[in-house]
C-alpha cells in the first residue's frame, strides 16, 4: 500500500538512499549492497562456505510487557452457568469458563468424546 500510494517502489527507493548515505557516512562499502540492501554475506566458521542467503544484522529490541500473568491468570473447575445457553458465562470477573462453539462440539464429537 506504501509503494502504490506515492510511486512505484517508494519503500525501496527510501531504504536504498539511507543506506547509501550511512555507507559514504560511516566510509564502510559494505553498509551499502544493492543487490542484499540491509543485509550481509556471513560464513560458516567450520566450513568456511558463505550461507545460501544473506542476513539482516542489527541490534535487536526487547520491551517489558505492561501487562503482569498474575493478574491476567484465570482458572476454574465449577462456577455459574448462562440459563440460556447452558454454557458458562463470559468473562473472569464473572468466574467465566471456556465455552464450546457448535463446530468444536461437532469435533469432539468426531473423537468420540462422550460427554461435553
Amino acid at each position: 500500500p506504501f509503494d502504490e500510494r506515492y510511486e512505484q517502489e517508494a519503500s525501496r527507493k527510501l531504504v536504498f538512499s539511507e543506506l547509501y548515505e550511512a555507507s559514504k557516512q560511516t566510509k564502510n562499502p559494505w553498509v551499502f549492497e544493492p543487490e542484499y540492501p540491509g543485509k550481509s554475506r556471513i560464513f560458516d566458521g567450520r566450513t568456511g562456505d558463505p550461507f545460501e542467503q544473506p542476513v539482516l544484522i542489527g541490534k535487536s529490541y526487547i520491551l517489558k510487557l505492561i501487562h503482569q500473568v498474575d493478574e491476567k491468570i484465570h482458572g476454574r473447575s465449577t462456577g455459574p452457568y448462562s440459563l440460556v445457553t447452558q454454557q458458562p458465562v463470559r468473562g473472569r470477573a464473572k468466574q467465566g469458563g471456556q465455552r464450546i462453539g457448535e463446530m468444536e462440539v461437532w469435533a469432539l464429537e468426531g473423537f468420540g468424546v462422550a460427554h461435553i
